[in-house]
């Protein structure tokens, strides 16, 4: 059931709140991975009986407005259930996988790792498909999937929903301890760059096992249309830890506060790098996790965030202390392997273009995602490309 009109809602719950004068209905929120949702109210608060013709008036014109409601908290609350999505079969040409020691340490496989969350879970099941679906050799990929320890029933709703819609998936989920990292975690422009799982990436070279050495991360809010394998088999030279489109028309200065650059033991941070040091999305990198261990590049990671707890250095999130750390030292990857910024910026979420050239990989950093603008009908031009691979059920499908 859709949410009433705005204007109808306001006054159900005007009447809903007049109905009784020592009754007061409070909103009341529960807070799920950083995002506030409408909890279930199994038992209305009781209310004062009375036969005065005013109240059955009120009682018959509030009596609907109190369903509506509860349909919509009920429907906002409602788990998500998707369908299953088609089988993708290797082409003849695919190599066939040696697993040793297990399924997940093949060596000739091509490994994803993602962070999963109910929160974005539509988002990262339509990045899935879109993998598998363009892809020559989809039965080649294994997956590692990074979710919060502070949630295991979540966890296994999670995996109950991968199996079910991709039955023949290879992979593995691997609990986050997100409460670990929260005292490192300072506030940034938007609440949702805050939550612990975004900080999952710094983290992986410890969470998958030692035999994984090379892998692509991908963030949840974006759809492949190119063979990740070309992604994958990017060269990463003789010393790059990782690999990542630059964009180096952007000024990078502004991704870090005044007081860093007023610091001269701050801002020469990036004096002597191998090159010019230029902003790169962490959203889809090729991560070399063998130079990640041996240089112990978590360390250094962390040693950024503890300094921006004493001393405000940067606004951005998780994202800055890989610029810190890796600006100006990575292996270049083509844009076309993550259009960027679809999502508008951090405020508002505008409606942005494609950046000039080909395309790869379409990425909805940023505020606007393109699921919810879809739900909204308000979404933009481009949210149509996402579309296509949405495996959510309709409430038309679910009354089928």
């Amino acid at each position: 059931m859709h949410a009433p009109p705005t204007s109808y809602s306001s006054l159900c719950l005007f009447l809903v709140f007049a109905s009784s004068s020592n009754v007061l209905y409070q909103p009341l929120g529960v807070i799920s991975h950083c995002h506030t949702q409408i909890p279930h109210r199994s038992h209305p608060p009781p209310m004062a009986p009375t036969t005065t013709p005013s109240f059955l008036f009120l009682f018959l014109f509030t009596f609907p407005c109190a369903i509506l409601l509860f349909s919509t908290q009920t429907t906002s609350t409602t788990t998500q259930r998707f369908n299953e999505a088609p089988k993708f079969y290797n082409s003849p040409t695919c190599d066939t996988l040696h697993h040793q020691p297990n399924r997940t340490c093949a060596a000739n496989a091509i490994h994803v790792a993602m962070t999963l969350d109910v929160a974005y879970l539509r988002g990262s099941m339509a990045a899935i498909r879109s993998v598998l679906q363009h892809t020559s050799c989809p039965e080649n990929i294994i997956f590692h999937f990074v979710s919060a320890a502070s949630k295991p029933s979540s966890a296994a709703t999670l995996n109950e929903t991968l199996t079910t819609s991709f039955p023949y998936l290879n992979f593995r989920i691997y609990p986050f301890r997100d409460d670990a990292v929260s005292g490192l975690i300072s506030t940034s422009i938007r609440s949702a760059l805050d939550c612990p799982l975004n900080y999952a990436r710094t983290y992986l070279a410890s969470l998958l096992p030692r035999c994984v050495t090379r892998v692509v991360y991908l963030d949840s809010d974006l759809v492949l249309v190119d063979d990740i394998a070309k992604l994958a088999a990017t060269p990463l030279g003789p010393d790059a830890v990782l690999a990542a489109p630059e964009y180096c028309s952007a000024n990078f200065s502004a991704y870090f506060t005044p007081s860093f650059w007023a610091n001269p033991s701050l801002s020469l941070t990036f004096a002597n790098r191998r090159r010019r040091p230029c902003y790169f999305n962490t959203g889809v990198m090729v991560v070399d996790l063998r130079r990640w261990r041996a240089g112990d590049y978590t360390t250094a990671i962390e040693e950024w965030m503890e300094l921006q707890k004493r001393m405000r250095i940067y606004e951005l999130g998780s994202m800055p202390p890989f610029l810190l750390v890796f600006a100006g030292k990575i292996a270049p990857v083509h844009h076309r392997w993550n259009q960027h910024g679809l999502g508008g910026d951090n405020f508002r979420g505008l409606c942005r273009d494609l950046h000039p050239g080909p395309v790869s990989l379409l990425h909805w950093s940023g505020k606007g995602k393109p699921w919810a603008r879809l739900d909204a009908n308000r979404p933009c031009p481009l949210d149509a490309l996402w579309a296509p691979y949405d495996l959510l059920e309709t409430r038309f499908a679910l009354q089928a």
